[in-house]
């Protein structure tokens, strides 16, 4: 690490669940695995990294498969989230570690979630940051919020116009919140752009209505924390969440922070994370 942030070239690659992935691994003591989400990579969590490892844990900070250094799978399939848990759970094997703490913002919630869902013996006590657990029926307003998703189904209409006239539309989308310009280097990378929007063709895509789903409830002590600025989460799914939780549960809010919380919001985050991960 240099100057309390990590290096940028701290990570190896590793071969995981049939996908190479660029990961981190800074310190010693129980383990943190921290996830991010779109439009992100393992940089997203540069002030949280130095301040657990100072404070005695060990943290892994993988880039989810698709995105920054990682491999970018060609077939939609393969980034559902069940196939993404399984990176988890190969992660978590490839250090020799049975339990860590799991840490998961925006799809890295969304997958941290589903981990202490199928994989309960693995996840030591579980963060979610902005997304709720995946049961919970979305609001009217989130539904509103929630319109990019199905702009992003529409292939190759949807890579242009993110990309056209220097990336103006991701510009708005983002007002400026968040790593916009080291993400835009990252999505311009070969194939990365559709790499990134087949997590949600792959997750969210629209389907003809089908039966509930039912999931086990979760087991591992949670914390959901969401910002009031979040233009693209309500806040309501983590609010309720707690319904699906069978052990000690935590809600925060962060006034007037955007969705961005690790980059916009760092020292409340290292805050929270300190006190709840001891």
């Amino acid at each position: 690490m240099i100057g309390g942030m990590t290096n940028p070239d701290d990570g190896r690659m590793i071969e995981v669940n049939g996908v190479s992935l660029y990961v981190e691994d800074h310190g010693e003591g129980a383990p943190v695995l921290l996830i991010h989400g779109w439009p992100d990579s393992a940089r997203l969590w540069r002030h949280q990294v130095p301040v657990l490892v100072a404070n005695g844990y060990r943290v892994i900070t993988p880039d989810m498969r698709g995105f920054g250094r990682s491999e970018r799978p060609a077939e939609v399939a393969g980034y559902a989230l069940r196939n993404i848990v399984g990176d988890v759970g190969g992660l978590l094997d490839h250090f020799g570690i049975d339990r860590a703490h799991v840490v998961g913002h925006d799809w890295g919630a969304g997958v941290a979630w589903l981990a202490a869902i199928l994989a309960q013996d693995r996840v030591r006590t579980l963060t979610a940051i902005s997304v709720g657990h995946p049961l919970v029926p979305p609001t009217m307003r989130q539904a509103e919020m929630a319109w990019y998703q199905l702009f992003f189904q529409f292939t190759d209409v949807a890579e242009a116009t993110l990309a056209h006239d220097d990336w103006a539309w991701l510009r708005r989308f983002s007002r400026g919140d968040g790593d916009l310009e080291q993400a835009i280097a990252d999505l311009s990378r070969p194939g990365a752009l559709t790499a990134s929007l087949n997590w949600y063709r792959a997750n969210l895509a629209p389907r003809l209505p089908r039966p509930p789903v039912t999931l086990p409830p979760v087991t591992a002590p949670t914390m959901g924390i969401w910002s009031t600025g979040d233009h693209y989460l309500d806040g309501a799914g983590l609010k309720k969440s707690g319904t699906f939780v069978q052990a000690p549960w935590r809600y925060e809010e962060i006034p007037d922070v955007s969705h961005w919380v690790p980059v916009d919001a760092p020292d409340r985050l290292n805050e929270l994370l300190l006190d709840w991960l001891g």
